[in-house]
């Protein structure tokens, strides 16, 4: 989750507006770049606890550890709260889930080799603090009130009124962790492909990466509870988005859409208004009792684009939600296995004809299925392991055709090997621990901690 936008706070004229900011984002080929997020969980290594912001091994210390790479401090009412670098952040989810959003890059090898850097980085701190972190999707052994808060001004807003609109958002906000990939388009025609063919092949995705299968030290029945948990999160801000796949989608849509999502809050003068619930609509007409007289600006707008949670997620550039978090070769693997997809058109038109004739009830089916049967998820007569190694082989010629080759002559589809195995081997991670836990850790969820963390 974000902190404030990095936007100048103009004043919105109207609807127009809204949409102009979206479509400012298109970018000609050349200048398509690659920006990929992970979150982590951290845990003390003498007891498995996660560790506080606070406290000489807490994460607000190992965070200012972090700083001696060159990474600048970023406070909220004297706490530090975040880290900045060369067009990257360090940022905290709410129960100190420690997330990399990365820069904007060439190719997934450079933003590979980000990934290994900063994983470097935080170990040589962590280390010093004893500290671990570990690659999910959901916190495998504690409780909710077992986990820590942040203290971001945002949070707080968020956790008082998670409650009143689904029975997950505090487990969402404090128990998961996701890897995710942020990619570009060139016009609005090009981007209602992408978010369509995203979209639709999300659920392989999830079923590719499910990496939870674990609640407060036992099997939960899922293979990707992290994606069960958005079905029972806030119905107004998540979901499948049905509206794309209409005639007639385009930025104008996507903006009317988030002008009906309600809002958290707004960023004033330092600190977060609590808006929970709210009209942005009546926000861009200075109608809100709470700010009288105030009007949206162009950071309202921005960071209430950034509280909206659907499958994948349209800002100025287009996100792709749908996946668990992960070790470092899956943290690569996704940004692969869809720019292979959707950076190259040969391979956007084949996946486009792989998922067109879908029924909303078809895509519906996938995304609700695939949490708990991942690759198993029956489809068409067939599983979503099929679909999955169909959507990987269009991938992989995409990657083949961009012919971005790291110093050894390898172009990216190396990192699509991972996924390949997972498929060949009809074997998740989740069911790969399952089968651990089952066996030769004899129900013991700590070995998580010690024979899975970075």
């Amino acid at each position: 989750m974000s902190g404030p936008s990095n936007v100048h706070d103009d004043p919105l004229a109207g609807r127009q507006q809204l949409v102009d900011y979206i479509a400012a984002g298109e970018k000609p080929a050349a200048q398509w770049r690659v920006g990929t997020e992970h979150e982590k969980f951290g845990f003390r290594l003498d007891d498995l606890r996660p560790p506080t912001w606070e406290g000489e091994r807490g994460i607000g210390a190992l965070l200012s550890g972090l700083t001696r790479f060159g990474w600048e401090r970023v406070e909220e009412h004297g706490k530090l709260i975040a880290l900045a670098r060369e067009g990257a952040s360090v940022t905290l989810e709410p129960a100190g889930q420690l997330e990399l959003s990365g820069a904007q890059l060439e190719d997934v090898h450079e933003t590979c080799c980000e990934v290994t850097c900063h994983l470097q980085e935080v170990h040589t701190v962590a280390d010093e603090l004893q500290l671990g972190f570990l690659g999910m999707g959901f916190q495998p052994k504690w409780r909710r009130q077992d986990m820590p808060w942040m203290p971001k001004g945002r949070y707080k807003i968020m956790r008082e009124y998670m409650p009143k609109v689904g029975g997950l958002g505090l487990d969402m906000m404090t128990r998961t962790c996701t890897v995710q990939v942020n990619l570009d388009f060139d016009s609005e025609a090009d981007m209602v492909k992408k978010f369509r063919v995203a979209l639709a092949l999300q659920p392989v995705a999830t079923a590719l990466f499910a990496d939870s299968p674990f609640t407060e030290g036992q099997p939960n029945g899922f293979q990707s509870y992290r994606s069960h948990i958005w079905t029972d999160t806030d119905a107004d801000r998540t979901g499948m988005l049905d509206f794309v796949f209409e005639g007639g989608f385009g930025y104008e849509r996507y903006v009317d859409y988030l002008l009906d999502v309600p809002m958290y809050f707004s960023y004033r003068k330092g600190e977060y208004i609590d808006l929970s619930g709210k009209s942005f609509r009546k926000f861009l007409d200075g109608n809100l009792p709470e700010l009288p007289g105030a009007k949206a600006n162009l950071r309202d707008w921005a960071d209430h684009m950034t509280t909206a949670f659907p499958e994948v997620r349209l800002k100025k550039f287009l996100e792709m939600r749908g996946a668990d978090g992960g070790p470092w070769n899956r943290l690569c693997a996704l940004p692969a296995f869809w720019v292979g997809l959707l950076y190259d058109q040969t391979a956007l038109d084949a996946a486009w004809d792989l998922v067109k004739d879908f029924t909303r009830e078809e895509r519906h089916a996938l995304r609700d299925g695939v949490p708990r049967d991942a690759l198993g998820l029956k489809f068409r007569g067939a599983s979503v392991r099929e679909l999955a190694r169909e959507a990987l082989a269009i991938s992989a010629h995409g990657l083949q055709r961009r012919a971005r080759r790291n110093a050894h002559g390898a172009d990216e589809r190396i990192f699509l090997d991972i996924l390949a195995q997972i498929v060949e081997a009809n074997q998740t991670p989740a069911q790969r621990k399952l089968e651990l836990f089952h066996g030769a850790w004899r129900g013991d969820i700590d070995r998580v901690f010690s024979e899975f963390a970075y």
